[in-house]
């Protein structure tokens, strides 16, 4: 063994410098070190950082060596002679994380393609894994790195968190005024955000519409649909772009419809995918697999990832559903598509029926989510259309916002949009259509809460005042 390896220069600073091994010692793997010597060594380290929280000396590693056995007699002569030779090698420590970072990186991506090639010669149908898992393993080996913060330091990083409060953060906006003013601008990466609405309310309406504008505004869309063909949703999407009935698209002629496309592909650097699905066959898994499949074949990747609709998804979790309750599969069904959006760092949006209670409820609420209310529980966004007799003479829906991360729940707590259903549209309506509906939660003193106006509710506003005086004297 030569003593300009990589390898020699982990062991002696495992041993030597607690600063490094601390920092690295996570992120190692046994499977990194292809010599068996070098294995069985960072298995000994290891071994002993889990049991006692120190790094070992070379004594208490010749000790372990000895009760090791199954080891063959001159792999246990080799190992026991360079322990006895590591000698204290001094680097410096950031160069040295950096040096290590980039050998498990390529390690990883060594074991990966490994991987892949005994899973091709396996054959499709052999082994534990399957041609598919291919691009998932690739991708988790490239993702390889060191993370080596601790947390936040409230006081200390008090300059950074001024600047994350400053930083203009990457949304996808609307082509809705009040929308683009309850999310503060659109709606962030990460997030999954859900539509509630009665069934013929709109749901899919308003996801068509969105991706439409996505779509014209040059971004990359996906649409995933369990509910409706893709040929439907198209058609949906067709005549919000082309400004055109779903009848009068039906009677265009090819070489017209074929032009009209053709000038909104040249507005755009935006694509979009639509994939069908059979109703309650697929979940998180398989549209990570699908993001993986576009990613490798059509260089594609999502801006925003719509899905119609929740409910109608499986959980990657719960195989079988057998004896799990509504409240626990749907709130799983969110948790993954939630982990989803943070994984591949874009906004979802889906939608949820409401219940029988909330079918023909003119003022939904959050107890009208149909099935599980763990659903508004791990959502980020969620707001409920709501239509009328009214509402629909007038070429409206209504819009409630039910939880909101984004921005204050009671900034425009309600409001309306107008929608145009024969060409699948939604517009801004004129400001004097909001007079009776918007509520900005501006209180006048006479409509304050009566228990305010009670000798306990003044004694607590008294006590409310108090406190932020003491929170002014103390900043």
């Amino acid at each position: 063994m030569t003593s300009e390896r990589v390898e020699d220069a982990i062991f002696s600073n495992l041993l030597h410098n607690e600063n490094y091994a601390r920092k690295v010692i996570p992120f190692i793997k046994e499977s990194y070190f292809q010599d068996v010597t070098d294995r069985t060594l960072f298995n000994l380290i290891d071994t002993f950082v889990a049991k006692y929280n120190k790094f070992p000396t070379k004594e208490s590693l010749l000790v372990d060596l000895q009760a090791i056995n199954n080891l063959q007699e001159s792999t246990f002569k080799d190992l026991k002679k360079y322990i006895s030779d590591i000698s204290e090698k001094k680097f410096e420590d950031q160069w040295l994380v950096d040096k290590t970072e980039e050998f498990c990186k390529d390690k990883a991506l060594y074991n990966a393609l490994m991987d892949a090639i005994k899973i091709v010669d396996d054959g499709k149908n052999k082994g534990n894994l399957s041609v598919g898992s291919i691009p998932k393993i690739l991708s988790d080996a490239l993702g390889v790195s060191f993370d080596t913060s601790i947390g936040h330091d409230f006081l200390d990083n008090a300059d950074q968190r001024y600047d994350f409060y400053h930083l203009v953060e990457n949304k996808v906006k609307f082509d809705l005024d009040y929308f683009n003013k309850i999310t503060k601008g659109g709606i962030a990466n990460k997030t999954l955000n859900i539509i509630m609405a009665s069934t013929g309310v709109g749901k899919s309406l308003f996801m068509c519409h969105c991706a439409a504008n996505n779509l014209s505004e040059g971004l990359n869309v996906l649409y995933i649909t369990l509910e409706m063909a893709e040929e439907r949703i198209a058609e949906r999407i067709d005549a919000n772009l082309l400004d055109m009935t779903i009848d009068e698209l039906k009677q265009l002629p090819k070489d017209s419809y074929l032009k009209k496309i053709n000038r909104v592909k040249k507005k755009t650097d935006g694509k979009l995918i639509i994939k069908e699905y059979p109703t309650a066959s697929v979940g998180s898994a398989n549209f990570r697999h699908l993001l993986n499949e576009l990613s490798l074949k059509k260089d594609f990747k999502p801006d925003i990832i719509y899905i119609d609709y929740l409910n109608i998804c499986c959980s990657s979790r719960f195989k079988n559903m057998a004896g799990v309750n509504s409240y626990t599969l749907v709130k799983s069904i969110a948790e993954e598509l939630r982990g989803l959006a943070i994984e591949f760092d874009v906004p979802i949006i889906s939608a949820t029926q409401t219940n029988r209670s909330g079918y023909d409820n003119s003022d939904v609420d959050l107890s009208n989510t149909s099935e599980s209310f763990g659903l508004p529980a791990t959502c980020d966004f969620m707001f409920a259309l709501i239509s009328n007799e009214q509402l629909e003479s007038l070429n409206q829906i209504m819009v409630k916002q039910l939880k909101n991360r984004y921005n204050d729940l009671n900034y425009y707590k309600k409001f309306v949009i107008g929608v145009d259903r024969s060409k699948m549209r939604l517009y801004d309506v004129e400001e004097s259509a909001q007079s009776d509906i918007v509520d900005n939660s501006s209180k006048k003193e006479e409509d304050r809460p009566v228990m305010d106006n009670t000798v306990f509710g003044s004694r607590m506003n008294d006590d409310a005042d108090y406190r932020k005086q003491k929170m002014r004297e103390f900043f």
